[in-house]
This record gives C-alpha cells, sequence and structure tokens, in this order.
C-alpha cells in the first residue's frame, strides 16, 4: 500500500510541473468529441464524459503493468 502511494504521489508531482510548465501539453482535456458543454446566461454546465474515460482508460493500463 505504501508503495501504491508513493508512485500516486509522485505521478501527481509530475503532473503538477507539466501542467504549470507547459499548458499547452494538457489542452486537449476537455475539447474531445463526447464532452458535454452547455452554457446560456448566467450559468455554464461542463461534463468532461470522454475525457474522463481516456483518462480512465489509461490508469487502468498504468495500474495493471505496476501489478506485474
Amino acid at each position: 500500500m505504501a508503495r501504491f502511494l508513493i508512485i500516486t504521489g509522485g505521478l501527481l508531482i509530475v503532473l503538477g510541473l507539466i501542467w504549470h510548465f507547459t499548458p499547452w501539453l494538457l489542452n486537449w482535456f476537455g475539447k474531445l468529441p463526447g464532452d458535454i458543454r452547455y452554457e446560456s446566461g448566467r450559468s455554464r454546465v461542463f461534463i468532461p464524459i470522454t475525457s474522463m474515460i481516456v483518462i480512465s482508460i489509461v490508469i487502468s493500463v498504468l495500474i495493471n503493468l505496476f501489478r506485474r
């Protein structure tokens, strides 16, 4: 369990550094076909369905690679 937490923390730090220093690498998030964006007047609703599916697949593959 400790190893998993250390790896997860390291990945979050790397993702934070990438997001801070090179934000254009993550511009695709929320702009994929299937992401729902609704705006009217004073309200906005954003549901990134496709982006979350892509992230879920990537995380599942990484976890399966680390388990073996």
